[in-house]
């Protein structure tokens, strides 16, 4: 799984989406992220199509949403999904919320139908707390393959990265810029003129130090390249303790159904 990919979160102008998605794929990105929820499936599959890139080549990601996670509503709306991508397959599918009709024993036997019939190459969950996580890996044959979840410099997930480690799952951040927060803040600024950077870039750098796959949403080609050059950023240990250090806690995503260790 290439550690910066695109997110594709509320992207829903269908031709501005595909036009995103063929524009990163040109400029480098080998890693999509999609989902159910986000109606722009079609979209991501444009512009995977459009782009001179093969698709063996594209690590493409999508989510199954909390209304669609009962063992039939699995199969029928991955499919849809499949089809609505043009693709055959996808190498990630992830469990959207452990939320609504989440049931890990008939939801995660779907997925690993899905597994076994060649359809999703690996298993993810998303929003999964370390116990969710546990009781996903009781139920699955497939192993966790990944949890994406919202972090980033005020939001650093220490217990989630912990766990990842001591389990052997991959971390995926969404949500890496805290909605924009990350731009103006003192110590991500003077890191980032220190390297002539964005605090985009900083950010994605301190991120991918701590091993965690980052999947920025954006749109214009600017952003897309700015994200991109984050690849070449590497932060002094120093940096990366001041970051470590920012006291806030802010989650930017917190719906009703999310869960209960949150509030």
């Amino acid at each position: 799984m290439p550690m910066l990919g695109l997110g594709t979160w509320q992207n829903d102008d269908p031709s501005q989406c595909a036009d995103s998605i063929r524009t990163a794929l040109d400029v480098g990105y080998r890693h999509v992220d999609t989902a159910q929820a986000y109606g722009n499936e079609a979209a991501v599959g444009d512009g995977i199509a459009a782009a001179d890139v093969d698709r063996e080549d594209v690590f493409l990601a999508t989510k199954v949403w909390i209304t669609n996670l009962a063992y039939d509503d699995v199969l029928s709306t991955v499919e849809e999904s499949l089809d609505d991508l043009g693709v055959e397959s996808v190498d990630l599918l992830y469990v959207h919320w452990p939320a609504n009709t989440y049931d890990p024993e008939s939801t995660l036997a779907a997925f690993d139908e899905l597994h076994d019939r060649g359809a999703i190459d690996r298993v993810g969950v998303s929003n999964f707390e370390p116990n969710h996580v546990e009781t996903a890996m009781d139920h699955l044959d497939a192993p966790v393959f990944a949890n994406q979840v919202e972090m980033h410099p005020f939001l650093q997930q220490e217990e989630l990265r912990a766990h990842a480690d001591e389990h052997g799952y991959e971390m995926v951040a969404y949500s890496p810029l805290a909605r924009g927060e990350v731009f103006g803040h003192d110590v991500l600024a003077d890191i980032a003129a220190a390297h002539d950077a964005s605090e985009a870039q900083v950010s994605l750098a301190w991120l991918r130090e701590k091993g965690v796959t980052a999947i920025p949403k954006a749109t214009g080609r600017d952003h897309i390249v700015d994200n991109f050059g984050s690849l070449g950023l590497t932060l002094t240990d120093a940096e990366i303790d001041r970051i470590d250090d920012i006291e806030v806690t802010d989650r930017r995503i917190n719906p009703d159904f999310s869960p209960d260790a949150w509030n």
